[in-house]
């Protein structure tokens, strides 16, 4: 009997990504094999996100088309897991009745069994296989990686207990819950076994780690044990609360060697008010202070952080408040969304709603005002002679074959490129390589 393929589908934010390569590894171990192929597998999978309007039609965009191939072959199955399947799996039952099942986050450790009683010789089973996500947090190893070897992510905790009122992910991703260290210390050996160098640190909130089993932040403790670990080059830091950015955790930034400069933080507005309407726990004052600590003490730091504009009662003073404090700090790294109305969430009953149009001129006018300090702050960096992590060719770069890669400045997938000529290395290579140019958000560098 020849064994069962799947094709998976993962979209969404980096932690879907490790589920999807947990999901994968575990099936794999229990016989199934994986398929790049969605015409010739006998199961079909999105592992679905389902944070905001557009990523939830996306998910639906692609659970349709995987249906449209079991209606040419209808001996394929099709199945549903992550965030969307998690937050609206009778409504998504009833309305796309071609899906076989759907897989809430909990029982990712039963995948296996679900998939051998669907593909059996009578494939019967309840559709709806969800339940509330309270388990712990749990060892994340024998990973199928999807990212290039020299990169990865690794997940220190899951769920979420921060009170922001326009985010629906504690809903459906459950209260917070951190992995203990020595779980995390034997994922980080194992990816490192298997060729990365690189460790992205990911959570709903980075700086909880540990609060739920130890009564303290622990985050610092933990960087210091992974600094240790052998093999790893860089550990950086994605989604961080200010809150909750302790001198501490300065101080870690600072002193690591493995650790980065470079801090994600999304702060989300800086007008009090419509701070406070959010949910946020620091204001304008605190935001300002925690900025100015991190820019004295940790050399060379680079801060990410993304805004929502649109919210509801955003007058145009707030945000004319939030473009000058941009143009004042000069962030290196900035992302902006419109504001997205969440089921469920306290946000939803919040008035005045800003009208779309209104929400995406002023998305547009704060890009434009963040481009500028980008494309500025790229041209200051002409001349500099950094460390460079090759990722590999750049596929879209049509006028030759150069290779493309990242200093410790650019996180994979969310930010801009280093440009380098083919012959600079190899994927996974840190070369010491200079600036030479921009090219828009880009650069490009030769060996130093």
């Amino acid at each position: 009997m020849r064994p069962i393929s799947i094709h998976m589908v993962s979209l969404g934010c980096p932690k879907n990504l490790v589920d999807s390569e947990v999901m994968l590894g575990r099936v794999g171990e229990e016989g199934f094999i994986v398929s790049e192929d969605a015409s010739t597998a006998d199961v079909l999978m999105v592992n679905t996100c389902g944070f905001i309007e557009s990523a939830k039609q996306e998910s639906i965009d692609h659970i349709l088309k995987l249906c449209d191939l079991k209606e040419e072959d209808p001996a394929k199955r099709v199945v549903i897991v992550g965030c969307l399947g998690q937050r609206y799996p009778e409504e998504l039952a009833k309305e796309i009745p071609e899906v076989d099942a759907i897989v809430g986050l909990s029982e990712y450790h039963r995948l296996g069994e679900i998939l051998h009683q669907l593909v059996g010789p009578r494939g019967e089973m309840e559709r709806v296989q969800v339940n509330p996500p309270v388990h712990p947090a749990y060892s994340e190893g024998s990973r199928l990686r999807l990212t290039p070897p020299h990169t990865t992510y690794l997940r220190i905790s899951e769920g979420c207990d921060n009170p922001c009122t326009f985010c629906s992910i504690p809903s459906f991703r459950g209260k917070f819950r951190s992995k203990s260290i020595d779980m995390v210390l034997a994922e980080a050996r194992e990816l490192v076994a298997s060729g990365a160098s690189e460790l992205n640190l990911i959570s709903q909130d980075l700086t909880s780690y540990g609060y739920d089993f130890a009564e303290d932040y622990l985050l610092p403790k933990l960087l210091e044990e992974l600094d240790r670990v052998e093999g790893v080059k860089w550990i950086r830091l994605l989604y961080t609360y200010p809150y909750k950015f302790s001198d501490a955790m300065i101080d870690a930034v600072a002193r690591l060697d493995r650790v980065v400069p470079y801090i994600d933080m999304p702060i989300q507005h800086i007008d009090d008010e419509v701070l406070r309407r959010m949910g946020r726990r620091m204001g304008e004052k605190g935001t300002r202070d925690l900025f100015g600590r991190m820019r004295d003490r940790i050399s060379d730091l680079v801060l990410r952080t993304t805004f929502i504009v649109g919210f509801p009662g955003e007058t145009e003073d707030q945000f004319e408040k939030l473009i000058d404090f941009v143009e004042e700090t000069r962030l290196e790294r900035v992302g902006v969304f419109t504001y997205s109305v969440e089921d469920g969430t306290p946000a939803a009953k919040l008035t005045p709603k800003i009208p779309l149009g209104v929400a995406e001129e002023r998305c547009e006018r704060l890009m434009l005002a963040q481009q500028r300090i980008a494309f500025e702050w790229n041209d200051g960096r002409i001349g500099e002679v950094t460390e460079v992590l090759i990722d590999g060719l750049s596929e879209e770069d049509e006028r030759s074959k150069r290779l493309c890669g990242r200093s410790y400045a650019e996180a994979p997938e969310i930010d801009s490129r280093i440009f380098l000529p083919d012959d600079a290395g190899s994927p996974g290579d840190l070369i010491m390589a200079k600036i030479v140019a921009r090219e828009e958000y880009d650069l490009v560098a030769e060996l130093a």
